[in-house]
């Protein structure tokens, strides 16, 4: 009932009142207007012969959540092709560059039974896959009405979202009823998803610890070695304001015992770069920016790593990694991608972005937390001091890492029943 209702207002409100607020999103660059054809269910690509499977996530991180996904996918099935449905210009921006061969990128259409029909109509998709918990009605009863199997992959309901559903219970329950199979990132989320109306719900594990390796310029990754030598060091990934004053502070400290230690820090927003080196300098302290393409010499401190991209270059050099976001209660940042190269890995006390994902490793012993700075410096002593402690950290965290990862084979063999 809910939602021939929503899609009946839908119809009615667009040309009067949603086409605007779309003009305006379009005169703000919200929308690709080059390719705004395909937000109203009209192709601009030919559909490929052949099984197609297709795949949705609302922005960026769900979107680059999908790649490992979409290889094994294209691994298993030699004859199949991938689209991927996006709906912002950036997350679009980054599926045309990272998209392997047989996999494309189609704009999701607007949520208006007229634009999901034109677009199914076309596309003819054999399975969908969509990613996390963002429910649009019009699309997803279209789905159901083609009988075209649909799969709900890493579903996550949070407390507050839990909380509100419950309050219209029956609007959630018309939503998960169009879906075919339900998998939750964890035990939690698949009980919720089964609370709130799903029929078929389950848990085999968080996608996201199945994350692609982060690029590596290995020309760029060389020449940071050559400027660094033999210097101990360690690195404060993804940080936050006032994180990296404390992991300076640090740095000064145990620059006591460790005379010729650097500091890699990484902050979370780069375009803070500027703000964080006059911040370090202040405090006596040496620093590079890399963004200015200053280089590490014997008297640098503390090299600030203020550029997009290169992540991966950073985990690699650095075998102890603290995780920013979580020493201030923001939540944390994803931890597990250190862990997968092989780094020890500490975080403060908020995670709560990943606590399913933190009692795991916990368990595991593959993963170090600590209640405050104190606690950190103290950690990151032992780690440089004792290198059988730091070998025992590094290979517990690669461990738990690669077993997690499996959870991507049991993905693909349970989508394999739909396709």
């Amino acid at each position: 009932m809910f939602i021939n209702i929503y899609n009946a207002l839908i119809t009615i409100l667009y040309p009067i009142a949603i086409r605007g607020y779309i003009k305006k999103r379009q005169e703000r660059g919200k929308e690709d207007i080059k390719r705004f054809n395909e937000r109203i269910g009209k192709p601009t690509l030919k559909r490929p012969e052949g099984r197609l499977i297709w795949l949705h996530g609302a922005s960026v991180g769900e979107s680059i959540s999908m790649l490992p996904l979409i290889h094994k996918i294209l691994e298993t099935y030699p004859d199949v092709h991938v689209m991927v449905t996006t709906g912002t210009v950036t997350s679009a921006d980054v599926m045309n560059k990272r998209l392997p061969e047989r996999a494309f990128h189609q704009y999701i259409p607007i949520d208006n039974p007229i634009f999901t029909r034109r677009f199914l109509k076309y596309w003819k998709p054999d399975v969908a896959l969509w990613f996390e918990s963002e429910l649009w009605p019009a699309i997803l009863s279209s789905i159901k009405k083609r009988n075209i199997p649909l799969i709900l992959i890493n579903g996550r309901i949070s407390n507050k979202s839990f909380k509100r559903w419950q309050q219209f219970d029956f609007v959630c329950k018309e939503l998960l009823n169009c879906f075919t199979l339900c998998l939750g990132q964890s035990e939690e989320d698949a009980y919720r998803l089964r609370v709130l109306g799903a029929e078929n719900a389950i848990c085999l594990g968080n996608l996201k610890y199945s994350g692609l390796p982060l690029p590596i310029d290995e020309n760029k990754k060389n020449d940071i070695l050559s400027q660094i030598g033999k210097r101990p060091l360690w690195l404060a990934s993804s940080t936050h304001n006032d994180e990296e004053i404390k992991a300076a502070s640090i740095h000064k400290r145990l620059k006591e015992e460790f005379p010729n230690l650097l500091t890699i820090i990484a902050p979370r927003h780069p375009p803070r770069g500027t703000e964080i080196q006059q911040q370090i300098n202040e405090m006596g302290l040496k620093t590079a920016l890399r963004s200015k393409n200053e280089k590490i010499t014997t008297s640098t401190d503390v090299y600030i790593a203020d550029t997009i991209g290169e992540m991966g270059i950073w985990y690699d050099i650095s075998k102890i990694v603290f995780i920013g976001g979580s020493l201030i209660p923001h939540g944390g940042q994803n931890f597990i991608e250190p862990s997968r190269v092989r780094d020890a890995t500490i975080v403060g006390p908020y995670m709560h972005n990943f606590t399913d994902a933190v009692n795991r490793a916990k368990k595991a012993d593959a993963l170090i937390q600590v209640n405050d700075t104190v606690e950190l410096e103290e950690q990151i002593r032992q780690l440089l001091s004792n290198k059988d402690l730091l070998e025992a950290k590094c290979s517990l965290a690669y461990n738990w890492a690669t077993s997690e990862a499996k959870v991507l084979d049991s993905i693909v063999e349970k989508v394999k029943e739909y396709i």
